[in-house]
Formats: structure tokens, C-alpha cells, sequence
């Protein structure tokens, strides 16, 4: 690599991810957002040379960062900062790979990201959030597949309104999906939730091959052959939890991801490994499966109940 021209450092980092990495077409989008914005920072500062950010420049950029604000005056929170600082990371290695004398990355340390609450319900509430909607209609049969599959597989929202009739395979109950990180796996459907993707199935009146799919502008879309453009949105499946959430007056503000966090959290409670856990979510590390143990392991609560105050 010869440029170290910041714009075209970027460009060919983002080229690399989507052609030798493989990486999801959102990841490339976020990386772009962030270090467009680090580009156009650094412009601003008359810094074309990559090579010129050293750790004067990089403390300028975070303070930056930390005071950059949008439309309603709100700072953006230590994640997202953060994940600035990544990309930049990120790109800096690929930099070094190619024997380009940068900052190095182990120099850039990210800030520590807001404590915030992991959201899950028991199996009680989920039986009323999965037996909330309205099945004589068609968009209420969806709605009860989609969360009886959410919470069946502990999927991720993305890889939800991925899927794919022809991936399903209902005999078996078992089938792959390729998530986070490009990382194969197997996930599984309960009985009862092949039950309602059959029920979902056989109510289809088409041949797309979305396995969730919207309703809205079915007509226009009639001409499309593989009905894509009908395929069901990542903050449609959002909208579908949040609104049974309330319609059965959940104690929480339910999410699809919280949906997630409940599979593994009745998984655990139940006496699963954490390794499989770890698996079934498609978990790079099992630090990030961890999460769930102080809330699921019985042991704690028996310690709680035997030496706290208030329960003797």
C-alpha cells in the first residue's frame, strides 16, 4: 500500500473488509459513518496524512467526541464513542499490516461504556406476551410465529427477518444461520413453535421466500417474484414485541433482544450449561455469555435467602 492520504486510507480499509473479511454490509456501513466523521474532523484540522494522528491529535479527536452533540443538544454516550474509537482501531491495524508507520492501536483505549440493565422476563409474562395477539387475523398469526420462534431460538433480530422459508426444516426442528461475526450456527425450534410456523406457512397465499413478511402495499409488490421488498424489517419486528408488551402490561419494556435474553435466561435457570449455552446464542467469547449468571445461578439465590438480613 502506498497512500497514506486519510480518504484513501478509508476507502481502501472499507474495500478490504467487504472483499477479503467478508464482513456484513452494516458493519461496512457503521465503519463508514465512523470514520467519515474522523476523516472530515481531521480535514477540518488540516491533517491529510494518516500517518500524521499521533496521541496529541487522537486526545483532540476524543475530547471531540465527547463534546459533539445532535439537533436535541444530547452527547453521543460512551458506546457509541466507542465504537468510534474501534473503527479507528481497526483501521489502524489493517494500516500496520501493510507496513504503514502509524499510532499504533494498542495505544488507543476505549472508555468505559454505561452499566445498563438487562432486560428479560419470566417464562409467566413471556406465556402472555406469546398469547397476546389476535390469531384470526393474518398479521396475528405472524406475530405469534415470529416471538414463538424469537423465543425458541434466541435469535437476534436481524438474523430473524433474515430467514428463509427454505431454511427451515420443520422435521427436524434445527436449522443454520450465519450471524454476528459471520459465525455459523445451529439454532433449534421447540415443538410448539414448529407448530405455529406450519400454522404460518400453510395461511401463506404466495410463494416469497421472506419466512415473515409485512402486508402493507401487498398489490404493488405482487410483481416481485422472490417478494423481498415484503420481507418483514428489523424495526417491524421491534414495533410487533413492543406492542404486546403492552397490550399484556408487561412489568418491563420488552425488546426482540429481551426477548433473547429470556431464552437464555430460562435455558440457565433450567440447568443448561453456559457453554451451550454460549453456542446457541453464537457468542464469540463466553465473557459475553457470562452475563446471565448472576441472575439465573440457584445458588445465589439460596445463598440471599439464608444469610441476608431481611430473610431470616
Amino acid at each position: 500500500m502506498q497512500t497514506t492520504n486519510v480518504g484513501a486510507a478509508i476507502i481502501l480499509f472499507l474495500e478490504y473488509l467487504e472483499v477479503e473479511r467478508n464482513v456484513s454490509r452494516l458493519t461496512i456501513r457503521n465503519y463508514r459513518q465512523y470514520l467519515t466523521r474522523l476523516s472530515d474532523w481531521l480535514a477540518k484540522h488540516q491533517i491529510d496524512d494518516i500517518a500524521a494522528l499521533d496521541l496529541e491529535v487522537l486526545r483532540k479527536y476524543r475530547l471531540y467526541l465527547s463534546r459533539l452533540t445532535n439537533d436535541k443538544g444530547e452527547t453521543l454516550s460512551k458506546k457509541t464513542q466507542g465504537y468510534h474509537l474501534i473503527a479507528l482501531r481497526s483501521l489502524l491495524k489493517w494500516l500496520e499490516k501493510n507496513d504503514v508507520a502509524v499510532l499504533s492501536p494498542e495505544k488507543i483505549e476505549l472508555p468505559k461504556s454505561e452499566s445498563i440493565p438487562m432486560k428479560f422476563t419470566d417464562i409467566e409474562h413471556m406465556e402472555k406476551l406469546l398469547a397476546a395477539p389476535d390469531l384470526t387475523t393474518k398479521t396475528g398469526l405472524r406475530d405469534r410465529t415470529l416471538m414463538e420462534v424469537l423465543f425458541s431460538t434466541g435469535l437476534r433480530v436481524s438474523e430473524l427477518v433474515s430467514l428463509n422459508r427454505e431454511q427451515i426444516d420443520l422435521q427436524s426442528g434445527e436449522f443454520g444461520v450465519v450471524g454476528k461475526g459471520r459465525r455459523p450456527r445451529v439454532v433449534f425450534l421447540s415443538d410448539r413453535a414448529k407448530f405455529w410456523v406450519r400454522q404460518w406457512l400453510t395461511s401463506r397465499e404466495d410463494d416469497w421466500s421472506p419466512l415473515f413478511i409485512h402486508f402493507s402495499g401487498k398489490k404493488e409488490h405482487d410483481l416481485y417474484a422472490d417478494g423481498e421488498k415484503m420481507r418483514l424489517t428489523v424495526r417491524s419486528v421491534q414495533r410487533v414485541v413492543d406492542k404486546y408488551a403492552k397490550k399484556c402490561n408487561l412489568p418491563i419494556k420488552l425488546s426482540p433482544h429481551g426477548v433473547r435474553h429470556s431464552f437464555a435466561t430460562d435455558l440457565l435457570s433450567n440447568g443448561a450449561n453456559l457453554r451451550d449455552v454460549q453456542e446457541m446464542l453464537g457468542h464469540k467469547s463466553i465473557v459475553t455469555t457470562q452475563i446471565y449468571t448472576h441472575v439465573t445461578k440457584p445458588e445465589l439465590q439460596k445463598a440471599h435467602r439464608q444469610f441476608h438480613s431481611l430473610e431470616k
